[in-house]
């Protein structure tokens, strides 16, 4: 019996989960907690450093545990993680200098107005692939030089690290090395996308340091990102082998590795990923370009469209507007109200992401009548994430001129089946879900696996589907619904500017 496997580590907006996986791809044991967000202004939203790494530790010690695996039998460690969100951190210490800035925040506004002022638009689309946008690191990364005085001051004294949340894992996992992937270096807005290193040009313009940035590697690395201490909750020295962003993990996790397939993650947010293939295809539609993947001999690239909110959308439902009891019972409630009754929901809570990239943007429900109930909200809440992935679609058909048929689909609110049918008819392609949920772990464990022969390379011997969903309306009900949404985008776009 072979007793051999790939430890998987995802650090998620809203949970922690390590997943303990064989050599066929299947899962042995995981654990799971929640993070805690931090909201301390409106638009701010961050979270404490050093409660996700007790997580981090958390999970991988309850995981094995749960698989009862013993020492020496963990071939490598993957990481994947939230993407764009920045931490900063003494390197001699380990104390950060602040919270961690999720990518959800939008204190960095200012700043990426000042720089939409300045028409910097193009050289970073060119150079990076991105929109000047708070989603992106960069912009964090320039508010902590601005506002973080200890900070700054160790940037001086060469005392001072900063990245994403993966090379914070890592660092603390090997005790002190500091590293990142293609991926997540991608969505910086610091990285050439062609030439895969630090853009000089764009750290000058946003004034930071190379020497606090991490070094980039391929995302599944032959030559090692390093190895766990015996002081790290694996109490032994296994090699981390893949680092991979969350949504470029799922990428791999649902076999997407040909050109042409898409994907859509439903968590948080959704992140539809389109694989473009070697090609770096610059998106005329509203779309970014980023790296799917790289292994040291090919790199991938992919066009994805960002939604901020979809999932968090039924929990505003139950914390803030407290018409549901628990997030659970969204479905039933929905299924039993039949359609929102003419309401549409735009969740632009802090702006509008893809294909609009408006920071003005500010979230309406439109539609109400004396006859509405909150169980129509609750289904326009549902149609929001339905439509909002519409939009991503509709910009890559036309960048692709060509027409999408299925649409591959993962995570937690992936498991609603009225979502799913309601995603199909929006959409009117089949919508297919995947058998493993958590595909952005078992895409991580993928990264770190392919790098030492552990998973074979034909990734789609792995993956199997859970159902279909084909669309059950008709074209024109399906459109006409689709025009009233874009209508309803339309004034909710430049809200704070109206």
């Amino acid at each position: 019996m072979e007793r051999n496997y790939i430890a998987s580590i995802d650090i998620g907006t809203t949970g922690t989960r390590c997943i303990i996986f064989d050599i066929n791809g299947r899962l042995v044991s995981k654990s799971y907690i929640r993070n805690n967000l931090i909201y301390p202004h409106p638009g701010w939203v961050e979270q404490d450093p050093l409660e996700i790494i007790e997580n981090v530790k958390f999970v991988i010690k309850d995981a094995i545990k749960k698989a009862k695996v013993e020492k020496g039998y963990i071939k490598a460690i993957g990481i994947t993680n939230q993407r764009e969100s920045v931490i900063a951190w003494n390197k001699k210490t380990g104390i950060p200098f602040y919270n961690i800035i999720s990518w959800q925040d939008t204190r960095t506004k200012e700043i990426c107005n000042y720089l939409i002022g300045e028409d910097y638009r193009k050289l970073i689309k060119n150079r990076t692939g991105l929109s000047i946008n708070t989603y992106f690191s960069a912009p964090k990364i320039k508010w902590l030089l601005n506002n973080i005085e200890k900070f700054n001051e160790s940037v001086k004294k060469n005392e001072a690290y900063v990245g994403t949340l993966d090379s914070w894992i890592l660092w603390n996992l090997t005790g002190g090395i500091f590293a990142t992937d293609y991926t997540n270096a991608s969505r910086t807005m610091l990285m050439d996308l062609k030439n895969l290193k630090w853009d000089y040009d764009l750290l000058n313009l946003f004034d930071i340091n190379d020497n606090i940035l991490p070094e980039i590697y391929p995302s599944s690395n032959k030559g090692y990102f390093g190895f766990s201490t015996e002081d790290s909750p694996f109490k032994e020295n296994i090699p981390i082998t893949g680092i991979i962003g969350d949504q470029q993990a799922s990428l791999l996790g649902q076999a997407c590795y040909d050109e042409g397939m898409v994907k859509n993650t439903y968590g948080t947010g959704s992140f539809i990923l389109l694989n473009t293939g070697k090609e770096i295809k610059y998106s005329k539609h509203g779309l970014i370009t980023t790296v799917a993947f790289g292994d040291g001999k090919n790199v991938l690239y992919a066009l994805e469209g960002s939604i901020a909110y979809t999932g968090s959308v039924i929990d505003w439902l139950k914390n803030n507007l407290r018409i549901l009891k628990n997030v659970n019972e969204c479905e039933k409630i929905a299924l039993s109200a039949g359609s929102s009754d003419g309401v549409y929901f735009v969740p632009s809570f802090s702006g509008l992401y893809a294909p609009y990239w408006d920071m003005n943007a500010r979230g309406l429900i439109i539609g109400l009548t004396s006859f509405t109930k909150k169980d129509n909200i609750i289904h326009a809440a549902l149609e929001s994430i339905g439509f909002q992935t519409r939009d991503v679609l509709e910009a890559m058909q036309k960048d692709l001129n060509k027409k999408i048929t299925e649409l591959r689909v993962d995570g937690g609110a992936s498991k609603n089946n009225y979502l799913m049918q309601i995603q199909s008819n929006i959409l009117g392609i089949k919508v297919i879900r995947s058998r493993i949920s958590d595909t952005t772990s078992l895409g991580a464990a993928f990264s770190a696996g392919l790098a030492i022969d552990f998973f074979s390379s034909d990734l789609g011997k792995y993956y199997s589907i859970d159902e279909i969903f084909q669309p059950k309306n008709s074209e024109s009900d399906r459109e006409k619904s689709y025009k009233l949404w874009k209508n309803a985008v339309k004034r909710s776009k430049k809200w704070l500017k109206n």
